[in-house]
């Protein structure tokens, strides 16, 4: 079954993180990207321009609306995500505790629906 690990954090101490710990951070989504990428769960993955580069899409009453910004103001923002197949939901946990943000912000894993 596949599952989106959906990696939320805290955009403004991302930013303001020195450059020793961006490149640790880096580091760590890399040793994690290959892991999962060599264990063979890996369908995809991106990281995501912060939330102020978001455009937020509502129909109401046949009329199209947008707003610059994310849907809601939230203390953590989506960062990335990982897709992994995995046997089930506890594999699917164990992935995202292993990802790096999951020790400073949280990872959603959310299964994916698999239409016929």
């Amino acid at each position: 079954m596949r599952y989106l690990l959906l990696i939320y954090g805290n955009e403004q101490a991302s930013m303001e993180a020195t450059e020793e710990e961006m490149q640790a951070n880096m580091d760590a989504y890399n040793a994690f990207t290959k892991e999962v990428s060599e264990a063979g769960v890996m369908l995809g993955g991106e990281a995501l321009h912060p939330s102020n580069t978001a455009t937020t899409v509502r129909v109401r009453n046949g009329q199209t609306a947008s707003t610059d910004g994310p849907f809601a103001e939230t203390k953590e923002q989506l960062g990335g995500y990982y897709m992994v197949n995995c046997d089930n939901l506890d594999e699917a946990i164990k992935w995202a505790a292993k990802i790096p943000g999951a020790k400073h912000g949280s990872i959603e894993v959310r299964p994916v629906w698999e239409f016929e």
